[in-house]
């Protein structure tokens, strides 16, 4: 009796962990920011559920579906190698079936409850990550996560569209400053991971162009961000509250990214990963704040 309870607890926390918890709570907080933007205010709470949750389940699904596709490098890399699939607590096909149903859920969810536009590009995030992403583009390119990463970028433009039903300059900027932080983030990780993603063969960029370039790439990206951040001030869609905020977030971003080059090999690399990861969350925050004021 033990063990099968024990079983069925591995079971259970192996779904929650194909669905990447984590990565869910910044993708739903940055859609959470597109709403408040949006409105210009506190968005509707029931609205906002409705969002949140499909926005959840179609992220966690896909994340799903990138275990199933990724398996094989799952197993060769130290890092990946106690998730679900790889230790057996949930089925390949298993983990196929459940990340398909969770994207038809939120689709569903969201086209019946929301509007029909932020269902098909929550939809299209999905597909993106998929197809262009995981089984095209990681296993192939160094700049695999320089296109990826417009998957992660569609969550605030979903936020935007379920409030206003159309797409706007504003939403365009929310995705551009999502995607072009995607990079500069990633590349932080992979730098300390560069052992790690050239033993499973995967050609991200510090393993094809080596540790000093992905390093000038982090700074010149942190610049494009900054730059990009700032400009959205223009469209009048944010106030002097997010442009006092974005400047000094983009700064910090700068400064890591500075020191990150100056310094010998990785050993500012982790600094720079949390501090990006830091940033996105706090930016989003101040967009929320500045719609409120």
């Amino acid at each position: 009796m033990a063990t099968a309870t024990l079983s069925r607890q591995s079971v259970f926390w192996g779904y929650i962990a194909l669905t990447k918890p984590r990565i869910i709570l910044l993708l739903v907080f940055t859609a959470l920011g597109g709403m408040f933007l949006g409105t210009k205010g506190v968005p509707d709470l029931q609205l906002t559920f409705y969002v949140l949750g499909g926005g959840a389940m179609a992220a966690g699904g896909a994340n799903a579906l990138n275990h199933y596709l990724d398996r094989d490098i799952d197993e060769r890399m130290q890092r990946t190698q106690n998730r679900p699939i790889v230790l057996g607590s949930v089925q390949p096909n298993h983990a196929l079936i459940f990340g398909i149903a969770l994207n038809i859920v939120a689709f569903t969810l969201l086209s019946s409850m929301v509007n029909i536009l932020s269902a098909a590009l929550t939809l299209s995030a999905t597909l993106f990550y998929v197809f262009v992403y995981t089984k095209s583009l990681k296993r192939t390119t160094p700049q695999n996560i320089v296109i990826g990463g417009a998957a992660g970028a569609i969550p605030p433009m979903v936020g935007w569209v379920a409030v206003t039903g159309e797409m706007g300059l504003p939403a365009l900027y929310l995705f551009a400053i999502v995607f072009f932080w995607t990079p500069p983030h990633f590349w932080a990780l992979a730098l300390i991971l560069k052992d790690d993603y050239q033993r499973a063969g995967v050609p991200m960029l510090p393993v094809v162009a080596g540790v000093d370039e992905t390093k000038r790439s982090i700074f010149l990206y942190s610049w494009i961000l900054l730059a990009l951040t700032v400009m959205f001030f223009t469209t009048r869609a944010v106030g002097w509250t997010y442009l006092g905020g974005s400047a000094a977030l983009g700064i910090g971003f700068v400064y890591f990214a500075w020191r990150l080059m100056r310094r010998p090999g990785i050993e500012s690399a982790k600094s720079t990963y949390l501090y990006s990861l830091a940033y996105l969350g706090a930016l989003f925050m101040v967009i929320i704040v500045d719609s409120v004021i």
